[in-house]
Formats: C-alpha cells, sequence, structure tokens
C-alpha cells in the first residue's frame, strides 16, 4: 500500500514539474526553475522507491497517467486551454486506463539484484 501512495505522490509532483516547464521561460527564470527541478527530481525518486514493489510496466505508465491528466487538467482550469468534449472524453479514458491498469496489477516481491 506505501508503495502505491508514493507512486500517487510521484505523479502528483510529475503534474507539478510539467506545468512548472510552463513557467521556466526555458529555465531563464530562477525560482521556477529551482522549483521544477526539485518537483523532478523527488518524482524520480518517490517512483524508484515505488517500483521496489510495483511491477515497472504498471507503475510507469500511471505515473505518466497522473501527470498527464493533472497538467491538461490544470491548463484547462487555469490557462484557458480547450475544454472540448473530445478532449475530456480523451482525458477520462485515461483515467478508466490507469484505474484499470491498478485493478489488474498485483505488487512483486522480487527484485533484480
Amino acid at each position: 500500500m506505501v508503495s502505491w501512495i508514493l507512486l500517487i505522490v510521484a505523479g502528483l509532483l510529475e503534474t507539478g514539474w510539467a506545468v512548472g516547464l510552463k513557467y521556466t521561460d526555458g529555465f531563464t527564470r530562477f525560482w521556477p526553475s529551482v522549483w521544477t527541478v526539485t518537483a523532478l527530481v523527488a518524482s524520480m525518486i518517490l517512483l524508484a522507491i515505488a517500483v521496489r514493489d510495483l511491477p515497472i510496466g504498471t507503475a510507469y505508465p500511471i505515473w505518466v497517467g497522473i501527470g498527464a491528466i493533472g497538467a491538461a487538467v490544470f491548463g484547462m482550469l487555469a490557462l484557458g486551454e480547450s475544454t472540448s468534449p473530445a478532449r475530456i472524453l480523451f482525458l477520462l479514458l485515461m483515467v478508466i486506463a490507469i484505474i484499470g491498469l491498478k485493478a489488474t496489477s498485483a505488487a512483486t516481491t522480487s527484485n533484480i539484484d
């Protein structure tokens, strides 16, 4: 269960660094760049810890999906990006895919050493 929580937090941090890229102005703005890189590193570390116990084929797409959905929703709510029915439909399909991956995944205890 802890691994899933870490994965969700890692996905939320991925949303943060993806959105942060918008504010770094090509990494020319200091503080937005610092926060973006910090979120990126923290997200990667938490993902790496989570995949100790979760299958990579499940964890990675869920991590990416959380980040992608979060960035898209932020764009729609805060940046005035399109909220077309088709766009919302495809975001909902991503949510369904993430739920399906979680539902069909079993944690693994084997590690590659």
